[in-house]
């Protein structure tokens, strides 16, 4: 389809010889490629229109991106701050730096396909059509050059695998599974000068046992007697805080009682203000009474069914 109806009504009267002055950039100028195509997992580095016709971006194609996990407390992620970080990624080759061959040689050009890495094969049909088939070049493996000695250190593969110590700034009330992006610590290019990609840190929220995270909320279960939630008691909650929180249970409090301690949560990534802490009451009914709790019970059991 033509994005432009007047071009589209000169492709529908005379075909190809409509549009024959045109360039693609004419013709699919105003279709979105990247929109259409996008979702579908190509990865075609330097953009669709780019690879449908032919125009590249300048230099080697970077290297792939990296993601790593990297698990902090509740407490980071309450404050904010730097995290170390170690992960092992290859890097390029010192010796040959990744150019593949030993120090002091240089690849020759793979004389079967004159470096361009294919082979084309042309034939033709009736009717003046004529086919091309390209194919990878079985010499060189599609690289248009050949290395006849290796660089010992990298054996050949251009990379070498180091482990990297790096420190990771993280913000207060980081998402649960948020990226931070480290630009140039991905993998290396395949080609020699070519950029390596990027670093994803994915943030993920250490297991604490004090508090289950939900966003910038914490949750928080405690259990209190029968008689506590009947006639009201105190608790102490622990916060993020260092300090406790002294807490009222009212008299008559029931199963699964919600208390909400405002502003006791984590902050709230990108705005001013910090979550709640939220505490559920279970209420805990004793499996194995006593004689003397379970007369007391009998009695309140009575005194319930003549009240009743």
């Amino acid at each position: 389809m033509l994005s432009d109806p007047k071009k589209r009504a000169e492709y529908d009267a005379r075909g190809f010889a409509g549009v024959a002055g045109f360039s693609p950039q004419d013709l699919f100028g105003g279709i979105d490629f990247e929109d259409i195509f996008g979702g579908l997992n190509f990865d075609f580095g330097g953009g669709l229109f780019d690879t449908f016709f032919g125009r590249r971006a300048a230099g080697p194609p970077r290297g792939a991106n990296i993601e790593v996990r990297l698990v902090v407390l509740l407490e980071r992620i309450l404050t904010g701050g730097e995290e170390k970080l170690r992960y092992r990624r290859p890097v390029a080759c010192p010796s040959c730096r990744g150019a593949r061959a030993r120090a002091g040689t240089q690849p020759r050009k793979c004389e079967r396909c004159g470096g361009s890495g294919r082979q084309v094969t042309t034939s033709e049909r009736k009717r003046g059509v004529t086919l091309r088939q390209i194919t990878t070049c079985p010499a060189c493996g599609g690289e248009g050059r050949i290395i006849d000695q290796p660089c010992p250190e990298c054996s050949g593969r251009g990379q070498v695998e180091r482990e990297e110590t790096l420190t990771v700034k993280v913000p207060p009330g980081i998402e649960e599974g948020a990226a931070l992006r480290v630009p140039g610590h991905g993998m290396p290019s395949g080609h020699a000068g070519g950029m390596p990609g990027d670093l994803y840190v994915i943030i993920h929220s250490a297991a604490d046992p004090r508090f289950e995270r939900a966003n910038a909320e914490l949750w928080r279960t405690e259990t209190v007697a029968v008689a506590d939630a009947v006639l009201g008691a105190k608790l102490k909650v622990p916060t993020l805080d260092g300090a406790p929180v002294t807490v009222t249970v009212e008299p008559g409090t029931q199963p699964d009682t919600i208390l909400r301690l405002r502003g006791k949560g984590l902050p709230e990534f990108g705005r001013r203000g910090r979550g709640d802490l939220l505490v559920r009451l279970r209420v805990r009914v004793p499996e194995r009474p006593s004689a003397e709790e379970r007369a007391l019970y009998e009695r309140l059991r009575g005194l319930a069914t003549r009240s009743g």
